[in-house]
């Protein structure tokens, strides 16, 4: 009885020992989560103090189309809220979530107040983006073809709300630099909350495959919602690098020098442990052509580069020499399968019409639950909206790569960054459906595509007590030089 007794002694003693250790590591977890939380948090909004002390920032406005793309590319509000409906059927894939449909349609609300109260040309504006503007009529007609209007109608409202933040960063005075204030804003915000989400928040930063495999997510999703924060960051970060080094202005990255490269590391880390193969291939090529516009000024010379580039994509995959999974990460499996489902070739099933009711639940049997896209842009959009729709596309994309050659002659910079925008779509949704949608691919492909007359408004910039200096911007727009020249006279100040 004493040996017994005393076994039991023993491992009572061994357990309360364990209890303790775990309780005393689980307290030093939750202090390294707290104190890397406000580390995190320090530095995002000492990145924004730093941001908008510039007095050559774009206007409140751009907080709108900030917030609309920080959604997108991270996770909606419902998810933040931790009130997300669970998606169970396909009927509650339907409806969606109240709050998220709430916060966008504010969003819309206050993008359009805000396009209301600037100047804008119109008609001019829409005879310019006739295509797009067309596109996106033939979307709302497909309702009258499509299994489910009203849910068709309630996606179309909301997908407007990417043209209209793409308008209120293009309307800007000076648009492509508005357009960097957004990237290089978002970059503050997702990168430094993907790093701490993965490394101190695993249950929130990490996710698995189906098949049980570990992925990191960061505040995405899945792991190229993680891999598309890194793609726009890292667009971002070298085309200020490799584009805008001779700018007037003095760019962020090289005011800020080692905000830059902590910056860039957490880029590159991330886009590691995202392991999305498509973006990785998208950066490379924005990459390459930053490369090429620095070398080769002349649009001839790099669309010519670009169409060699065209011509030999083919030939690289008949000869085997990506170093992918044959099967796309089981991609070609999924396109099999929806390549057996009957839609009308020409028109499709209607404008996010695939993907509900009976024939979503048979996706999820025979495929996997919870799929919700063809992860192919142009096979999505022959589904949704048969070979008229991919045409439409099709013809956006070249219509904006034609304007893209015209904008080199005038503004290199600005016309190097739209074309890096198309051709990263254009490659993206090989593998990723973005062509509509809450999606900031989708977003990016606006931003190259469409073309707003241009505005020419005086920047009032306070620097006093200098002297203002008026320089010629690269969008046509005449704006206050800072930081301002000093010409200082020749003679020495008394000792």
């Amino acid at each position: 009885m004493s040996i017994g007794a005393d076994s039991e002694a023993i491992e009572e003693g061994r357990a309360s020992a364990d209890y303790h250790e775990l309780r005393r590591r689980s307290s030093i977890r939750n202090q390294m989560q707290s104190l890397a939380t406000v580390v995190c948090l320090l530095f995002i909004v000492y990145l924004f103090w730093t941001d908008l002390r510039r007095p050559d920032s774009s206007s409140s406005g751009l907080w709108v189309p900030l917030a609309w793309m920080f959604l997108a590319g991270s996770r909606w509000v419902s998810s933040w809220l931790n009130v997300a409906p669970r998606m169970a059927s396909a009927n509650d894939y339907a409806e969606g979530s109240p709050v998220d449909a709430a916060v966008f349609f504010a969003l819309i609300v206050a993008g359009i107040v805000i396009l209301a109260r600037r100047k804008i040309d119109w008609p001019r504006l829409l005879l310019n983006n006739t295509w797009i503007v067309l596109y996106l009529l033939y979307c709302l007609a497909s309702m009258t073809w499509s299994d489910e209007p009203t849910i068709l109608m309630k996606r179309w409202v909301k997908d407007l709300g990417n043209p209209i933040m793409a308008l209120v960063i293009l309307t800007e005075r000076r648009p492509y630099e508005a357009v960097g204030d957004v990237l290089r804003r978002l970059t503050f915000l997702l990168l430094p909350l993907s790093v701490l989400f993965i490394k101190y928040y695993p249950e929130l930063g990490r996710d698995y495959h189906a098949d049980g495999s570990p992925m990191f997510t960061g505040v995405g999703h899945q792991k190229n919602d993680l891999g598309l924060m890194c793609l726009m960051a890292g667009i971002y970060v070298f085309w200020e690098l490799l584009q805008r080094r001779d700018n007037t202005h003095p760019t962020f990255i090289q005011q800020h020098k080692i905000i830059a490269v902590v910056v860039i590391g957490m880029l590159f880390w991330l886009l590691r442990m995202s392991d999305s193969q498509t973006s990785f291939v998208c950066l490379v090529a924005a990459v390459l052509l930053l490369l090429l516009g620095r070398i080769a000024r002349r649009p001839a010379t790099i669309f010519g580069v670009l169409l060699c580039a065209v011509v030999a994509w083919p030939l690289a995959e008949m000869a085997n020499l990506k170093e992918l999974d044959p099967t796309l990460t089981n991609r070609t499996v999924i396109w099999q399968v929806l390549g057996t489902f009957e839609v009308n070739p020409f028109v499709g099933v209607g404008y996010m019409s695939f993907w509900t009711g009976a024939r979503l639940e048979e996706v999820w049997r025979l495929i996997n639950p919870g799929l919700n896209q063809a992860h192919n842009g142009y096979l999505e959009q022959y589904l949704n909206l048969g070979y008229i729709g991919v045409a439409f596309i099709a013809v956006i994309v070249l219509s904006g790569l034609l304007r893209v050659r015209r904008h080199l002659n005038d503004d290199p910079a600005a016309g190097i960054l739209r074309l890096c925008f198309i051709v990263s779509a254009v490659l993206y949704n090989y593998t990723e459906a973005s062509f509509y949608g809450m999606n900031n691919m989708w977003m990016l492909l606006l931003l190259g595509c469409l073309e707003v007359p241009r505005q020419r408004q005086p920047r009032a910039v306070d620097v006093s007590p200098f002297k203002q200096q008026t320089v010629q911007g690269a969008a046509g727009v005449r704006y206050q030089q800072w930081p301002p020249r000093f010409h200082p006279k020749g003679h020495r100040g008394k000792m």
